[in-house]
């Protein structure tokens, strides 16, 4: 049985297909930028709206995933790794 993704072990867990949206970037015309996650490498993410596809960097971005009814933030410094060796990694709680 897969554990349920929570706020405490979402770093841990896959995030594609997860509903997103950018709170803080160094690239400020980003900020508001929501979507469904359909991609992750080790470096960005890929958001899909609409049919439109926007690719955004983990590296000094804030993402808000939704969990169901609850929104987490995420800091993506946190997440900077190819997804299979993030999701294997043992981490500090944040």
């Amino acid at each position: 049985m897969t554990p349920i993704r929570t706020p405490e072990n979402i770093k841990q867990h896959e995030i594609i297909g997860l509903e997103c949206e950018i709170r803080k970037t160094q690239n400020k015309s980003q900020i508001g930028i929501h979507g469904r996650i359909i991609d992750e490498t080790m470096k960005t993410v890929l958001l899909e709206r609409d049919g439109e596809r926007k690719r955004i960097q983990k590296k000094g971005t804030i993402f808000r995933l939704a969990l169901g009814e609850k929104k987490v933030d995420v800091d993506g410094n946190f997440m900077i790794a190819r997804p299979e060796d993030r999701i294997k990694r043992k981490t500090k709680r944040w």
